[in-house]
């Protein structure tokens, strides 16, 4: 009998730099690759009662395994697609299908790790094993001139000891080919009615725009950096609050895996020597690098980033209340440009870093809200949430996280003087929410 590996899919919905599938190709056997959904993701809640995944990050996720599935096809295998617990079901198919290995993306926060290492005894069980490989990061810890314990908390000294020292390693090659075993039903990929979420209504332009996949990652990439080269002023335009072309939107691409970080580093790197380098081109690997030091940070304060005191472990203040931020929610603060911030992500999925930024430091600040119900509105609302980066953010604006500032406080109308300066922005979610149903909704 020919030995047999399950590649379990997470956040890595990619058939490019992906370590895991390439790994378990390298190795000879036949290959199940496995996309799970979990049932405490998309039916579940978080502690402050928002579903832990929305619309329209759950319709981005769909919308990736198809695109997942379809790739797969073309390369000659299929994708098993199921929904429940991925420790049982993942378990469940080890065990009949006879496999020796599940190659997977190793995940570094709470409950993936207890889903991961669940499965892993269970595997332990009937003599087989986790194998783990990476693919969230720009860097491999592994070059990193520190270990993980040593991670500098402040982003510009771990800047300073990376950015011009360590290389970033060339993606992984695209397989042309997956050796697959035919034995099992793929099954049905789900839709927003199974998991209870409302339908999408497509009429702003982030939601019209965003359609998750590889395939579209891709797109997207090539759109922004060689289509219309609108990576030439990224550091002028990127705190805009309104449009699609002011930044690059590959967020969500990345959050999801379909986009990997190295091949983000690999075109933009192809754009400057075919284009020629300035400040902007060099922000946007200033932000893949904000997103590898969020993921240390996780990595090496665990659970603290989501604590109330954050990884300063502060003792929280007495006047920062949870319904203190209940008009926050609703966008009913009377703050206009706040209020818009808070439609924008509620109706389409998506926020920019300004308008992130904005809403964090108004709930925290002035109407002393309790900054973990933010950080879980953001990850129950957010198209592209990503546990390090948006606890790592939060952490950061509550002044309990990596900022040297003991607080970190933005007045919305300077704000909105400097970033919606002719008021295109809050004048569009302004009439928005006076002529919609979201009017009758809150």
């Amino acid at each position: 009998m020919e030995n047999r590996a399950i590649v379990w899919f997470r956040n890595d919905l990619r058939i490019h730099d992906n370590e895991a599938l390439t790994e378990a190709i390298n190795k000879k056997v036949q290959i199940i690759p496995v996309y799970v959904f979990d049932e405490r993701v998309f039916k579940g809640k978080t502690s402050y009662g928002f579903d832990k995944i929305q619309s329209f990050r759950t319709q981005f996720i769909i919308e990736s395994v198809e695109d997942l599935r379809k790739n797969l096809r073309i390369r000659g295998a299929d994708l098993l697609v199921r929904m429940g617990k991925p420790e049982e079901i993942i378990f469940e198919l080890a065990k009949t299908l006879k496999t020796q290995w599940v190659y997977c993306n190793r995940e570094r926060t709470y409950e993936e790790v207890m889903v991961q290492d669940a499965l892993e005894h269970k595997l332990w069980t009937i003599g087989q094993e986790i194998r783990y490989t990476r693919g969230k990061m720009l860097y491999y810890t592994s070059d990193l001139p520190f270990p993980i314990t040593q991670t500098p908390e402040s982003f510009t000294a771990f800047r300073k000891e990376v950015e011009k020292i360590i290389p970033v390693r060339k993606p992984v090659p695209v397989p042309e080919t997956v050796p697959y075993m035919e034995m099992v039903d793929p099954g049905i990929i789900p839709d927003l009615d199974y998991f209870g979420k409302k339908n999408i209504v497509k009429n702003h332009i982030e939601n019209n725009n965003f359609c998750g996949g590889e395939s579209a990652g891709l797109a997207q990439l090539n759109y922004y950096l060689n289509e219309k080269q609108l990576v030439k002023n990224y550091f002028e335009t990127r705190n805009d609050l309104f449009g699609w072309e002011f930044s690059s939107k590959l967020s969500p691409w990345l959050a999801a895996g379909c986009l990997s970080p190295k091949k983000v580093f690999e075109e933009l790197k192809k754009f400057e020597i075919n284009n020629g380098e300035n400040k902007s081109t060099y922000w946007l690997y200033f932000e893949l690098l904000w997103r590898d030091f969020f993921r240390l940070m996780g990595k090496k304060h665990g659970n603290n980033i989501f604590k109330s005191g954050g990884i300063k472990n502060r003792k929280p203040s007495p006047f920062h209340k949870p319904e203190n931020g209940l008009d926050w929610v609703h966008a009913n603060t009377g703050e206009e440009i706040i209020d818009a911030c808070i439609l924008q992500l509620k109706e389409t999925g998506y926020s920019s870093n300004r308008a992130r930024q904005l809403m964090a430091s108004y709930l925290v600040n002035d109407l002393k809200g309790d900054w973990r119900m933010g950080a879980e509105f953001f990850e129950s609302y957010l198209i592209d949430y990503d546990p390090c980066s948006n606890y790592g953010n939060w952490n950061y604006l509550a002044g309990i996280g990596n900022d040297s500032r003991e607080e970190r406080c933005f007045n919305p109308k300077i704000q909105a003087q400097k970033y919606d300066p002719d008021g295109k922005f809050v004048s569009y979610w302004t009439v928005y929410k006076k002529t919609s149903v979201f009017a009758t909704l809150n």
